[in-house]
């Protein structure tokens, strides 16, 4: 079997069980989402447990629900029987996770946490397993097989937990209208925070960098302006200093296949009128999304006045694009 056949197999049973657990969603993911939102909003938290790659697969859903404004901690059963379940606190949420359902360490912990006022919510594949019967909610991801040959390696059972886990999150998140400025703030560094929290004039290029020309001049003069902020566009602007337009290295490019006399010309026959803007207190990510829609490379900045003040250059976008 080449490497190839083997990992289109293993894709098709990952997304077969996926499937197979999507099915079989109802009205009990309702329940458990209440029960999570209830928590939160009374300043609770969720805490997840797992033993092995349940554990891991926790761990994971526990940093996706804590980065979602939804604090949440990955409990170990072992060491949660030798003091760490000081962690519990009465009307927190217990999210357990064990494909069998009768995992040991996870068993043995269930009376300890049943000592304090939480309720528990079960990813299993076994709802009438021991911990099933002991959930208050039962979440089935039960799959048709695991990707593994020999059927016996967590593969798509924990592909399966992991994506109801962000389905949780997912929902949760919109049942308590977490918003991408929430979002951000938890997220302040790297390309999130960025296109986040950054605003238009933070980015933008201004000052001797961010090329004006008034209407009435020639574009021999307006290219020397544009050569010296290295841009490939200048804002032209009427005579109260308001912007009238703009005129780009395309528009040279055009102009010159027609006319021979186009750089003696004056800016107002040949520049683009109506040229799209941005405010200099809007979010860069709002200007990148008017970078994606409008195929543009600068992105002119003006104030309350609609003078031009600065200059967005889709060149020194490419971290935020990213996001």
């Amino acid at each position: 079997m080449s490497h190839l056949k083997r990992a289109r197999e293993v894709f098709d049973a990952e997304l077969a069980a996926v499937k197979a657990v999507r099915g079989r969603l109802n009205a009990t993911f309702d329940k458990a989402v209440a029960l999570i939102t209830y928590a939160l909003s009374n300043r609770n938290k969720l805490v997840v447990v797992g033993v092995g790659k349940s554990g891991n697969i926790g761990r994971k859903i526990a940093a996706t629900f804590t980065s979602t404004g939804a604090p949440a901690v990955l409990l170990d059963s072992v060491d949660a029987l030798h003091g760490d379940l000081g962690i519990l606190n009465d009307g927190d949420i217990v999210l357990a996770l064990s494909y069998s359902g009768e995992t040991d360490e996870l068993i043995d912990l269930l009376p300890a946490m049943k000592r304090f006022s939480v309720r528990v919510i079960a990813i299993t594949s076994a709802p009438k397993s021991t911990l099933g019967q002991h959930a208050d909610v039962v979440l089935n991801v039960k799959v048709p097989k695991e990707a593994c040959p020999f059927n016996m390696a967590p593969t798509a059972s924990t592909t399966a937990s992991l994506v109801m886990g962000d389905a949780l999150s997912m929902a949760v998140l919109d049942a308590r209208g977490f918003k991408k400025s929430d979002f951000a703030q938890r997220h302040p560094s790297g390309a999130i925070g960025r296109a986040l929290l950054l605003r238009v004039v933070d980015i933008m290029r201004s000052g001797s960098r961010n090329p004006i020309a008034h209407q009435t001049m020639p574009v021999r003069d307006a290219l020397i302006i544009m050569g010296e902020a290295k841009s490939g566009s200048v804002s032209v602007v009427n005579k109260n200093g308001k912007l009238a337009g703009v005129f780009t290295d395309g528009d040279l490019r055009r102009h010159l296949a027609k006319d021979d006399d186009v750089l003696d010309l004056p800016l107002a026959k040949v520049m683009t009128r109506r040229p799209t803007t941005i405010r200099e207190d809007a979010l860069a990510a709002y200007a990148i999304r008017i970078f994606n829609e409008r195929n543009i490379d600068d992105l002119i900045v003006v104030n309350a006045k609609r003078e031009p003040i600065g200059l967005v250059d889709s060149q020194d976008l490419p971290k935020l694009k990213a996001v």
